[in-house]
């Protein structure tokens, strides 16, 4: 990382700026806009997003946001409500509310002396989904969007149901969102009223994941915000960024086939990370890119942004298996469209324990007519990494092989020849299962001459999500068709490699079991495997970056050191399994405000031997923040069980000023299963 000081603008910030809602909420925002925007306007960028823009996103907002403005633009960090130093209480994720506030302080920046009138909006995660979701609303000072690692589509491609299966990230992330909604704000800046907004937070706030639970299937409440229901909603344009690790590339590829825009795509080997910050490497000069995007969309220049090809990808070489990478080897390529004409669907069939060539022709006999079975443990799973990967603790996935144990393995012969996929591959299965509620996890694996299997790709469905609109009960013995999505990747399998499909009827603590064990018997003879095959020997286009780049952070200072792990253990006493995983980032100093911030997670997934109904998930967190003799804690905890009727959730919630507990609260609420 380069970092710069002599930028075009000298810049100043504001650091609490209220802004009021029209239901009388005033939301907290940091500005930092060029010191001539007080007498020559500018177009103005906003992030809005619920992680404490004071102290926690401090100084990541240190290293762009000044970068940008250093540029010519006015930019915005606004608290979402509810967090940080705004009013109100966050009481779930991406409400018409929020919404309304997105779109209420937009018309409020446009109308600043130091605005020109135009808009864009930029953010990752949260901030991107923001930015996606205000955009599709159309305000009309909104001009442009910037997207990192995003989704447009809530219920089956973020963290919740990922092909109908629930995923332990909805655990995972409500655990995460419990903390930061029931954090204080400071009263350095707000004032007395601290304790007062703290507890209208505390009073307000709960486990989101039991209304998340309520909604196991597609309804209302997801396609709310959910832009893939209506692409042509999207009017401007769009520069949309993700990685290859990260759990949301494929709303990437998604919008480029889809919206009707100008609109560019960029896919690295990172996990859930700005561009320019990018893990694993090589991270890019991505502010750079977004400094051109704002340059042409808001100011009008120029500046050949909209040239090259519409998306641009990292092609990753073959690796070995690990939980983290520092770089990923590999190249950028770009398609001019998508779908793209460089891309081929290629379809091989599925023979006994065998993938087969392209056009080979179908064996007889037992190779082509008997079913293949798997009933595979929970153990199944234990390797496979966090949904979107977050690099801190290592927490991508290992070697399969111990997975592939427990599963139905099909292996390409050695390949001949280099192969190269970009997109999607997909598997068509024909089977029967002997149980009602199932379901599949289907991987891609490069395996190497010495065996070690790398996991390339993978995808969850719920049987029941077989007829599109709402699920369906299956019939035991009845034959069904299934056709499952994995997610997209760029990826060279080099020759004397094989490629690998596993099959596996779980996929635990990934994705959260069927009520109890599952049959799936496979017909090979009328299954197969299609991959996106993007010929070797198609020429590049020369892509190149610049340089990582960004404004020098803001001081810091580690007064308690940070603790990392990610542990797998097996009791084969009582058969008791468990991942722990722990993720504490020791007591930061913020310098310049004088503010100690403590973080630390725990996550805990258990189960005993292969009982489906003891599976157990554990999110629980503690906050502190401290200066002078203000000192403050939560402690958040939640914890979700099942059995083959009901999914049980049991919570706390913890406050302290100093040693003394000032709010305390009990959940225990059951939710029925859903064919889940």
């Amino acid at each position: 990382m380069r970092f710069v000081s002599n930028l075009p603008h000298p810049v100043k910030e504001e650091e609490h700026v209220r802004i009021p809602m029209s239901d009388g909420v005033r939301l907290s925002a940091k500005v930092w806009r060029p010191v001539s925007s007080d007498e020559h306007p500018v177009p103005a960028v906003l992030e809005a997003i619920p992680y404490r823009k004071r102290d926690l996103s401090s100084v990541r907002d240190s290293m762009h946001h000044p970068y940008l403005a250093g540029h010519g633009y006015a930019c915005l960090r606004v608290d979402l409500r509810g967090t940080g130093d705004s009013e109100g209480v966050l009481r779930d994720e991406y409400l018409e509310r929020e919404q309304q506030d997105a779109e209420e302080v937009l018309a409020w920046i446009a109308d600043q002396p130091w605005c020109d009138g135009a808009t864009g909006m930029m953010g990752i995660s949260w901030g991107a989904f923001a930015a996606l979701q205000t955009a599709a609303r159309r305000p009309p000072s909104l001009k442009a969007v910037v997207l990192a690692s995003f989704t447009d589509d809530r219920y089956d491609d973020d963290m919740h149901y990922m092909g109908g299966a629930m995923l332990s990230d909805n655990l995972a992330e409500a655990g995460t969102m419990f903390a930061y909604a029931t954090c204080p704000p400071d009263p350095a800046v707000v004032g007395e009223s601290w304790r007062e907004l703290w507890h209208e937070r505390l009073e307000g706030s709960g486990p989101w994941v039991v209304e998340w639970l309520r909604h196991q299937r597609r309804d209302a409440y997801w396609r709310h915000a959910s832009v893939c229901e209506d692409y042509s909603a999207l009017q401007v344009p769009v520069l949309a960024s993700s990685g290859w690790a990260d759990g949301y590339s494929n709303a990437v590829t998604r919008l480029l086939e889809h919206v009707d825009v100008p609109r560019k795509g960029l896919i690295g080997p990172w996990s859930h990370k700005f561009p320019h910050l990018g893990e694993p490497g090589p991270a890019i000069g991505y502010l750079q890119e977004v400094v051109r995007w704002w340059d042409h969309w808001l100011k009008g220049e120029e500046n050949g942004v909209m040239d090259g090809p519409m998306l641009r990808s990292w092609m990753q070489e073959s690796v070995p298996p690990s939980t983290s990478y520092e770089e990923r080897p590999g190249r950028w390529v770009g398609e001019p469209s998508l779908p793209s004409p460089h891309i081929e669907d290629v379809v091989h069939p599925l023979f006994a324990h065998r993938i087969g060539h392209p056009g080979e022709a179908e064996p007889e006999g037992p190779a082509a007519g008997e079913p293949l079975t798997v009933r595979s443990p929970l153990s199944v799973g234990q390797f496979a990494g966090k949904w979107a990967s977050y690099n801190a603790p290592p927490d991508l996935p290992y070697d399969q092989r111990e997975e592939d144990g427990g599963s139905l393995v099909f292996d390409s012969e050695p390949l001949p020849e280099r192969v190269e996929i970009l997109g999607s591959p997909t598997v068509e299965l024909e089977f029967t299962v002997d149980r009602p509620v199932a379901q599949v996890a289907a991987r891609l694996s490069d395996v190497a001459p010495d065996g070690a299997s790398t996991r390339v790709t993978y995808g969850v469905l719920n049987l029941t999500h077989l007829a599109g609109g709402d699920p369906e009960p299956l019939v035991p013995g009845r034959r069904y068709r299934a056709v499952v999505r994995l997610n997209g990747t760029a990826q060279a399998f080099p020759p004397g490699h094989r490629v690998r499909l596993s099959l596996s009827t779980s996929y635990w603590p990934l994705a959260w079991p069927p009520p109890e064990p599952v049959l799936l018997s496979v017909e090979p003879g009328a299954s197969t495997l299609t991959l996106p095959v993007r010929p070797v020997g198609e020429p590049d286009e020369g892509i190149s970056f610049e340089e990582p780049e960004a404004v020098e952070p803001l001081a810091t200072r580690e007064l308690a050191a940070p603790e990392q792990s990610w542990q797998v253990s097996r009791d084969l006493v009582d058969y008791r399994s468990a991942l722990d995983i722990v993720k504490d980032s020791g007591v930061t100093r913020y310098e310049e405000i004088g503010l100690d911030v403590g973080r630390r997670a725990v996550e805990r997934y258990d189960w005993v031997a292969d009982d489906f109904g003891s599976v157990r998930g554990r999110s629980a967190w503690t906050m502190r923040f401290t200066r002078g003799d203000w000192s403050t804690r939560t402690e958040t905890d939640t914890v979700l069980t099942c059995d083959e009727k009901q999914f049980h959730v049991y919570a706390t919630l913890d406050a302290y000023e100093g040693e003394e507990r000032v709010f305390s609260r009990n959940w225990k609420v059951s939710v029925d299963r859903d064919l889940t």
